[in-house]
């Protein structure tokens, strides 16, 4: 037997616990630990004793201890007590069989995958001794392979992950060179970044047409060359040397001036100037103001305007502004879309392109206005003016160019839009990835690593074949074995109640040595658990068992193997969360398994983290025959105590009760904590007393409203002097919580009346 735990010193948690030499092991020794004090530590511990493996206990030397692990357990076989100092055990304890989580991964599966090396070495825990030392010849071959298997891992980690993209080493030193990788990376990232941004591609514009408008010289140096024929040109001349003479804008001053003349210029006799009143008609102007300002003149003078106020339309600041928006506009649209295929660079000069308008448009419009003010005369443009158009001819064709180039980019623009539409980033990412890898795997720095890579793992699979050879041994012995153990798991699958059976239990050779396979019987369906993955979506190992069915799996292994030992009475069996993802009903058959196990045993040493597991436990236990322990936080790391396993059976309803209770009898306990403590006390006696009215989660004001529904009715529930009772007491206990009063905590207690209070709660649930 295991008597005590004297020393774990710098193991896991344990920085120097001596506690346990004060904590006797009895024949069922129970030991509770929230997860992380140090279950798995000690079922290691109890492991290394048991194989004489040092490195279970190596591995679990305490982080940051200078020393190394130091234990002392006592138990069978001394004096002296085992002890494990500087690296080894003075003794090994043999019959101690544990059964813990590395049991499960090494024996049967690692979460929900089993894999080659769990077939093999359940099939030889069901081998046995004598199987074992017929199965030493395939190992010896086995062991060439793991050599290997070593080697090919190292050369695999050598390749940085960073190398592979996410790619598996086996398939990266797989992929074949692509001599267009850059392109084909390039259009890779622009699918996953269009697929990231699916909404704003679907809304987003491609880019407006746009053009700078025309400045037409010639038909503008022709209007200004235009003269009006026909007009007497005595007359003209004189009528322009007068304006002359009055300066600029005297044309349109007296243009202006005739418009007041009553009656116009047809007869000036009798008609006063609008400047001196005298009488026009001795005026010889007069006369040839009529011929120079005829009809003809006026329609003259209005194509003038309208030139002038169309170009000064076409060429505003306004048009100015709106080219620099479109620009914006361009630029903005470029940011975008060339993130997804290729658009012509924006590399236009807006500020040249202004300059270059205001110069032509500031040079004409001087010209125009200048025929404005003498719609007769001929007015040249300079060979200056002519450069300035000239220039800005340029500029136009340059937002032209530009624009027409932009306006090429719709049909990619648009392939954009539809690929983004269907876009499958998973798909897309995951192709990235791989283009990248290829690209990594043939450059020089990586190449070398994936050919030394390949050719180890060509060098696994010719050892593989020579292995083989030695396997022919076995098959004897295995006939007769697997069969017997299969009806041993079977029973104790059939006593756990669970809801399969194993089936076609056998060993068969594979490339890594000898192995287990069955089938999980399901409904009298049979799911293969063999070297060969099932086909997609049929039904597997992991999909037809829950976490619960595996465990109870392991155990019923586990069990069974212990009814196989011809030394069962001299074991000691550590086991460790038996019951982890088992439902309420395996749990219970759990308790009675390793009720049943520990008389017939030499010890069962138990370790949970669920204590209603263990408390069951506990009751059904002589009380000579058990003891308790817990794992519980120490100053540094954790330590064993002595755990009182009755305090742990009270239930939070028999604390409120007896925290009343002190309360009105002794006067003891904290007045805030008897306050709080009125309200459940009542919910719990309403859930016991009337189960069928107050469900769980049913709260005591709807349960009150139910009993004022049913008074003095078939079916009440209370009567009028116990519902009047109940409100009373509900709404003073609705004081001291915050879903009823959020100034719970701040809420004054006054002695006597809590005292009133709890001793009428009391009464009540106690009828």
């Amino acid at each position: 037997m295991l008597n005590a735990f004297r020393l774990l010193q710098n193991v896991g948690q344990f920085d120097s616990v001596a506690t346990g030499a004060n904590l006797p092991l009895a024949k069922l020794a129970l030991g509770y630990a929230e997860n992380g004090r140090g279950k798995t530590t000690l079922s290691s511990i109890l492991r290394s004793l048991s194989t004489n493996d040092p490195v279970l206990i190596q591995e679990r030397h305490r982080l940051g201890a200078t020393h190394t692990s130091r234990i002392v357990v006592d138990c069978a076989g001394g004096p002296p007590h085992a002890m494990y100092d500087n690296g080894a055990w003075n003794r090994h304890v043999p019959d101690i069989a544990v059964f813990d989580d590395a049991f499960v991964d090494q024996n049967i599966c690692s979460g929900l995958a089993i894999d080659a090396a769990h077939r093999q070495r359940l099939h030889e825990f069901i081998l046995g001794a004598q199987g074992v030392t017929l199965n030493q010849a395939v190992q010896s071959q086995i062991e060439n392979i793991e050599t290997i298997t070593r080697s090919l891992r190292e050369l695999g980690n050598a390749i940085p992950e960073t190398a592979r993209f996410g790619v598996s080493v086996e398939q990266f030193c797989s992929l074949p060179p692509n001599p267009d990788v850059d392109q084909t990376i390039r259009e890779a990232e622009r699918a996953v970044a269009a697929a990231s941004q699916q909404e704003a591609i679907r809304t987003g514009e491609a880019f407006r047409p746009y053009t700078l408008s025309e400045i037409a010289i010639e038909p503008i140096r022709a209007l200004l060359g235009r003269t009006l024929e026909g007009l007497d040109q005595t007359a003209t001349n004189q009528v322009q040397q007068h304006f002359a003479s009055l300066g600029r804008g005297g044309e349109a001053w007296v243009e202006s001036g005739i418009s007041r003349v009553p009656g116009g210029l047809e007869d000036g006799n009798g008609q006063p100037c609008p400047f001196c009143a005298q009488d026009l008609g001795g005026s010889a102007l007069v006369n040839h103001y009529r011929s120079y300002f005829a009809a003809a003149y006026a329609g003259h003078k209005s194509s003038i305007d309208t030139v002038i106020q169309q170009f000064a339309s076409e060429h505003s600041t306004d048009a100015q502004l709106h080219l620099s928006r479109i620009v914006r506009l361009w630029s903005e649209a470029h940011g975008f879309w060339s993130q997804f295929t290729d658009i012509p660079e924006i590399d236009l000069d807006v500020d040249a392109v202004h300059a270059a308008w205001t110069s032509a448009r500031d040079a004409i419009k001087v010209a125009l206005d200048a025929k404005r003010a003498a719609p007769l005369d001929r007015i040249e443009l300079s060979a200056g003016v002519a450069r300035a158009v000239e220039s800005y001819q340029l500029q136009a064709a340059s937002v032209l160019r530009l624009s027409e180039q932009l306006q090429r980019t719709k049909l990619a623009i648009d392939l954009v839009k539809e690929r983004a539409a269907t876009a499958n980033m998973a798909v897309l990412r995951s192709d990235l990835s791989q283009f990248r890898a290829t690209k990594s795997r043939h450059t020089t720095e990586v190449a070398p690593l994936c050919d030394n890579y390949q050719a180890e793992n060509q060098n696994k699979l010719t050892a593989e074949a020579a292995r083989d050879a030695a396997r022919a041994a076995l098959n004897q012995y295995r006939t007769n074995i697997f069969p017997t153990y299969q009806a041993a798991i079977n029973d104790c699958l059939r006593r756990f109640n669970a809801g399969f059976r194993l089936d076609s239990v056998t060993s068969n050779n594979t490339r890594g040595g000898s192995s287990c396979t069955y089938n999980v019987l399901i409904n009298n369906k049979a799911v293969p658990v063999s070297a060969a993955n099932p086909p997609t979506g049929s039904p597997s190992f992991k999909s037809t068992l829950s976490a619960g069915d595996r465990n109870t799996l392991a155990l019923a292994i586990f069990f069974a193997s212990l009814e196989q030992d011809t030394n069962l009475a001299r074991k000691i069996v550590v086991i460790d969360d038996p019951v982890s993802s088992l439902d309420d009903h395996r749990t219970l058959s759990t308790v009675h398994e390793v009720s049943a196990l520990a008389q017939r045993v030499a010890q069962v040493v138990v370790l949970s983290h669920s204590k209603p597991f263990l408390c069951a436990l506990w009751e059904g236990t002589d009380p000579t025959l058990r003891s308790a322990f817990t794992f519980e936080r120490a100053a540094n790391g954790s330590t064993l105590r002595a755990w009182d396993v009755n305090q742990d059976l009270i239930t939070d309803h028999d604390r409120r009760h007896a925290l009343l209770r002190d309360y009105v009898h002794a006067a003891q306990g904290d007045r805030r904590e008897v306050a709080e403590a009125l309200r459940p006390t009542l919910e719990a006696f309403m859930r016991v007393a009337y189960p069928a009215n107050f469900p769980p989660g049913f709260l005591l004001g709807p349960f009150r409203g139910l009993c004022e529904q049913r008074v003095d009715t078939a079916d009440q529930i209370l009567d009028r002097v116990d519902i009047d009772e109940l409100r009373r007491l509900t709404e003073y206990a609705n004081r001291f919580h915050h879903d009823s009063n959020p100034a719970s905590r701040t809420q004054a207690i006054n002695d006597t009346e809590l005292l009133d209070f709890a001793r009428r709660t009391l009464t009540f649930a106690t009828r």
